[in-house]
Parts: structure tokens; C-alpha cells; sequence
């Protein structure tokens, strides 16, 4: 886990009930190739860290399961 500050995302899949609410930081990920993901409602919690390919097979993923 990182420890300077992100600028964090959500994720236009996410919705605006409160529900699933994921976030990334595309700062980084454009600066390392590191995707990192989290849970918006536990912004302190674990962050999951992928590369852009499976990154983009989550989105894939989504997409088709949404």
C-alpha cells in the first residue's frame, strides 16, 4: 500500500445509492502501470493493486455481470 496521496476516482460503475462504491486511482496508474483499487466506504481499508491488463478484464467483467 502507498502511502503518498491519490487522487481517487469512482468508478462510473459504481452507484449512487450507497451501494457498490469502487474507486481507483488513475494518477497512479498512468505514472507506474499499477491499477490500484478500493472500497470507496473503507478509503482506509485494503487497496487491491492489478496491472492494466487485469484492470481491464475487471471492467470486462463488470460490464457483462452488471
Amino acid at each position: 500500500m502507498t502511502t503518498d496521496p491519490l487522487n481517487w476516482i469512482k468508478s462510473s460503475y459504481s452507484g449512487s445509492n450507497g451501494g457498490s462504491c469502487v474507486e481507483w486511482a488513475p494518477e497512479h496508474a498512468a505514472a507506474t502501470g499499477e491499477v490500484l483499487v478500493r472500497d470507496s466506504k473503507n478509503p482506509n481499508g485494503p487497496q487491491l493493486t492489478l496491472t492494466r491488463e487485469s484492470f481491464a478484464g475487471l471492467v470486462e467483467f463488470a460490464k457483462s455481470h452488471g
